[in-house]
């Protein structure tokens, strides 16, 4: 494992950019964790509110975004420089997704069911980075071996096709299954060969005069939609949080529970 570490990550200078994943998913399950103890009421944390005013944690992690973004600009790919502003980077980045849906909507909707989308572009966002860091994973290591590189083409073939799949996958309406498609070969392959929902850029393309084709489209979106929204919410419930059904988007509206 150790050497598979040094060859693949450190050698090729892809440590930063696995520093940042690994930071910015645990920045996004601490916060994400702390906010729910603030809103049950249990723990020492408390929200931040210096004056009255809340201080939400988008505030912090646009400070740390910057500083790891112009340090990770000037320290290149190696390096202890490089590492610390990748990890400051991630960090701050998972502070500011998580709160997402705040910027969005320019309201405090961090407990609403607008709020959802904070999770949901997290998760997109570290299954594209993995995607990135996998898909680059077989270059940038000197002196292979015949086997080594013969390993690592079949290994980017398989990177070009399952990339192309993920984008047939996304121009039939299904970037979800894209983004994890990228990941995970059989996802995209799925996402391929199955019907386009009906108001993606591929049925209006191949759809137009096949109306079987697209009443079957449809059809099946009503299904998935109906048999996949429910696991889906407990799925998003479980990793942010249930959001309140009575709140109302107010503007400055507190994270935790009401006084």
């Amino acid at each position: 494992m150790g050497h598979w570490w040094v060859r693949n990550i450190v050698e090729p200078g892809k440590l930063p950019l696995t520093l940042a994943l690994f930071s910015f998913v645990l920045s996004f399950m601490v916060v994400r964790s702390i906010a729910r103890l603030i809103r049950a009421g249990r723990g020492p944390f408390r929200n931040v509110t210096p004056g009255g005013m809340h201080i939400h944690h988008v505030v912090p992690g646009v400070i740390l975004v910057v500083i790891g973004g112009f340090g990770a600009a000037a320290s290149g790919r190696y390096g202890v420089g490089a590492s610390v502003c990748a990890v400051i980077f991630g960090t701050g980045a998972g502070l500011v997704l998580d709160e997402f849906a705040l910027l969005l909507h320019l309201a405090d909707v961090y407990w609403s069911e607008q709020g959802r989308k904070s999770v949901e572009i997290v998760v997109l966002t570290a299954a594209l980075v993995a995607l990135l860091l996998g898909g680059f994973l077989p270059f940038g290591v000197n002196e292979l071996s015949a086997r080594e590189t013969h390993d690592r083409g079949v290994f980017a073939v398989n990177t070009g096709v399952n990339f192309a799949l993920a984008l047939i996958a996304l121009s039939k309406g299904k970037p979800r299954t894209a983004l994890i498609g990228g990941v995970v070969p059989f996802v995209a392959l799925i996402g391929a060969v199955r019907l386009a929902r009906p108001v993606s850029p591929w049925a209006k393309r191949f759809y137009r005069h096949r109306h079987r084709a697209r009443a079957r489209a449809i059809r099946r979106a009503y299904r998935h939609d109906r048999r996949w929204a429910g696991p889906r919410r407990r799925l998003e419930e479980f990793i942010g949080g249930a959001p309140d059904q009575d709140l109302a988007a107010i503007p400055g509206r507190d994270e935790g529970p009401p006084p």
